[in-house]
């Protein structure tokens, strides 16, 4: 493997190219309008436009994508995770391409990304799942029908959409009076935002944990589970915090959580990278949840706590190497890693996302701290995709110290011209439920409802101060000298610079 094209965008896409750099693979970028000067598509050896910014036109076309990948020569394509990391359409294409795609069969993630025959999956691996409908509810289905599985499995109960995550045509029902109006509100957000409208019912379980378990699996039948990861701080059903190990798994917990995992993952004869996620009650037991077929987004704490490169291991599973891992030490976490997902997001403002320019930047850095980011000043945030930014990591010896150098890191992280979600972050980790690990999946939308919209920062003038100088230095940067660019500017704008010593942490 010699060349490979990058099928996605921003921080991934940034990740990606990394791992390419020290194998000695040539990486390749596409890009959207919007992103034509972004940081992957100037990092990459080559780049090719596919399209306007709108995904749909772009990132999501297949046809632009097998195009790039030819013109370039690559003999590989990776997809990152979102766009189409989880599109079996995709990966038979990719291979119907004569190119080899790193990450499972199509057929594996047409399996596992149906929830339905995921959890059929893990029925045949011994595996518990939750109880649920066990079979897909399509338009067909009488209300009746449904109200009757409803009353077996007994409320609350989740309708949740066959196909896709991330909360998405998901909904909560209580009593049997809001069961038919959710159903079809399910359906259609599942219609729009994955193209299948079918849905299925599920138990809600009471305060679980969210756990999910990485793997990897090689293409001559090795499954190798790693130590898991504890993902309940969620906003809405989408992970914010992640960190590695769960406070609360025990080492026997641990051996059965990832031995299952392994096992729903042979049933299907999987390869390369993926995740199982499991749903934790208060009683210590665990019931399968679904499967990601894709690079987590949240596979750095993995990283952080075993010292492996994971997209390494996915290119070298896809040229066909062995796993030759040692199990035990996969399972036998080094030290504790968090990871924070920073967003351009405005925490005070119902967390709405905040595009626009990034007027400055400064990453936090030092002993155990990890960015992954794809962000830099004079960088636009688009409307057009998620506005993941950064994902901030830390990792120390122990679960406080990671804590403790992850409230150092967010101290030092500054990003002026647009909002984000590190106020939010750094109140978070003050919270004594996430001191002492005492949390569960539905514990962050209790605590932000109890706050009655307070602000996260309290207004400062040094703060509003230093974003206006900032903002002021952006403008002159911008602006052309004489029509010629500005490079006329330059020795007044490195003045201007030294004319307030607290910007000297933005240069």
């Amino acid at each position: 493997m010699r060349k490979l094209l990058i099928a996605n965008r921003g921080e991934i896409a940034v990740r990606i190219i990394r791992a390419c750099r020290e194998m000695g693979i040539s990486p390749v970028a596409v890009y959207s309008d919007c992103d034509r000067i972004a940081p992957h598509v100037r990092m990459s050896d080559e780049a090719y436009a596919i399209g306007p910014s709108a995904p749909r036109e772009s990132y999501l076309r297949i046809d632009k994508l097998i195009d790039a990948a030819k013109q370039s020569g690559a003999d590989a394509v990776h997809p990152g995770y979102g766009f189409l990391a989880e599109n079996e359409d995709f990966a038979a294409a990719v291979c119907d391409a004569g190119l080899t795609f790193i990450g499972p069969t199509p057929k594996a993630i047409e399996t596992m990304g149906s929830k339905t025959a995921a959890r059929a999956a893990a029925i045949r691996a011994g595996v518990p799942v939750v109880p649920g409908s066990g079979t897909a509810l399509d338009a067909h289905v009488s209300d009746a029908e449904i109200a009757k599985l409803a009353g077996t499995i007994g409320y609350p109960v989740l309708v949740k959409a066959v196909a896709g995550g991330g909360g998405k045509g998901m909904r909560i029902v209580e009593s049997p009076a809001d069961l038919a109006s959710a159903v079809r509100a399910a359906r259609s957000e599942a219609g729009t935002a994955f193209g299948d409208s079918t849905v299925y019912l599920e138990r809600r379980l009471v305060r679980p944990r969210h756990i999910e378990v990485q793997l990897l699996g090689d293409l001559h039948g090795t499954v190798l589970p790693f130590v898991e990861r504890e993902c309940s701080i969620q906003r809405r059903h989408q992970k914010v915090v992640e960190e590695s190990p769960s406070p609360v798994v025990s080492p026997a917990l641990r051996a059965s959580m990832t031995s299952a995992a392994a096992a729903v993952a042979k049933t299907v004869g999987y390869t390369n990278a993926g995740t199982i996620e499991f749903l934790l009650d208060e009683d210590g037991r665990f019931y399968f949840l679904e499967m990601n077929t894709r690079l987590q987004v949240e596979h750095p704490i993995t990283e952080m706590v075993t010292a492996l490169d994971l997209v390494q291991w996915q290119i070298r599973i896809a040229r066909g190497e062995t796993l030759d891992l040692d199990p035990a030490a996969l399972l036998a976490p080094r030290g504790h890693a968090i990871e924070c997902r920073i967003y351009a997001e405005d925490p005070d403002n119902n967390f709405l996302p905040s595009p626009g320019t990034i007027v400055a930047l400064r990453a936090p850095n030092g002993p155990g701290v990890r960015d992954d980011s794809a962000a830099s000043a004079g960088l636009d945030v688009p409307i057009f995709y998620d506005p993941l930014i950064s994902k901030l990591i830390a990792w120390a010896g122990s679960r406080p110290l990671a804590i403790a150098r992850m409230r150092r890191a967010l101290d030092e992280y500054l990003v002026a011209g647009i909002k984000t979600t590190v106020p939010f972050f750094t109140w978070l980790l003050a919270q004594p439920e996430f001191v002492d690990g005492r949390f569960h999946t539905t514990y962050l939308d209790e605590i932000l409802a109890s706050r009655n919209g307070r602000p996260f920062v309290e207004p400062s003038e040094d703060i509003e101060e230093i974003a206006a100088i900032a903002a002021a230095i952006h403008t002159v940067l911008s602006v052309p000298a004489n029509g010629h660019g500005n490079g006329g500017n330059g020795k007044a704008a490195a003045g201007r610079w030294k004319t307030d010593a607290r910007l000297e942490g933005l240069r």
